[in-house]
């Protein structure tokens, strides 16, 4: 196999901006969300993409991009199949952690924490506010399973369509997931390594805020 030497040489250098414990808020879900609308104004293509890390009960980990769909102080929540590998993993373990990168800023947010499931209600709420292909897809997808082809999996879809018509319920086996922090860490890219790191760290009611080398 030829070696690609390339890749030793691939680098940027982070100018943009600094991090400092003087410009920002103590209240991480504040600072979350000032960081969150900057990204929105500066229409970045899906700004709430985000990487959940999820890990078995042997502690084997696996990780994919899902859509960040609600936050407040509580915790973010996104939506799922609950019998898919990430809701398999979550129910034999629920500790996770979520990574927002946005490199157009040269910024990225690492948030560590628990994972429990919303209530039915919310999750048909949200269900019904997609897309009806969407739906569909949902109702469609055993998610994570095998299928014995693209052309079964569509006509799948296309005979739930001519059931269901304009409402399609929402799968039994689908919903949203909050993942509650106990832990943040924001990343700014800053020149010659020397990135900032801050983290905030749920110390019984309170956030400790400190300094990680980069």
């Amino acid at each position: 196999m030829q070696r690609n030497n390339n890749l030793k040489n691939m680098r940027s250098s982070y100018e943009q901006d600094q991090l400092l414990e003087s410009n920002i808020d103590k209240n991480p879900f504040i600072q979350f969300t000032n960081w969150f609308e900057q990204v929105i104004k500066a229409r970045i293509i899906d700004p709430n993409a985000m990487i959940l890390a999820t890990a078995s009960k042997k502690g084997i980990p696996s990780a994919r991009v899902v859509l960040l769909k609600d936050y407040d102080k509580t915790g973010f929540t996104f939506y799922t199949n609950y019998g898919s590998k990430k809701g398999k993993e979550l129910t034999e373990n629920p500790n996770a952690s979520l990574l927002f990168w946005w490199k157009e800023l040269e910024r990225q947010i690492r948030i560590e924490g628990k994972i429990k499931k919303i209530s039915k209600k919310e999750s048909i709420e949200y269900f019904n506010l997609r897309p009806l292909k969407s739906r569909y897809g949902a109702l469609a997808s055993n998610q994570s399973e095998v299928v014995e082809s693209r052309e079964a999996l569509e006509k799948k879809f296309s005979d739930l369509e001519k059931i269901f018509g304009d409402n399609p319920p929402m799968p039994e086996n689908w919903g949203g997931y909050k993942l509650v922090p106990f832990k943040f860490e924001f990343w700014q890219g800053r020149q010659d390594r020397l990135h900032d790191r801050i983290c905030y760290e749920k110390v019984k009611n309170d956030w400790k805020i400190y300094r990680l080398q980069p």
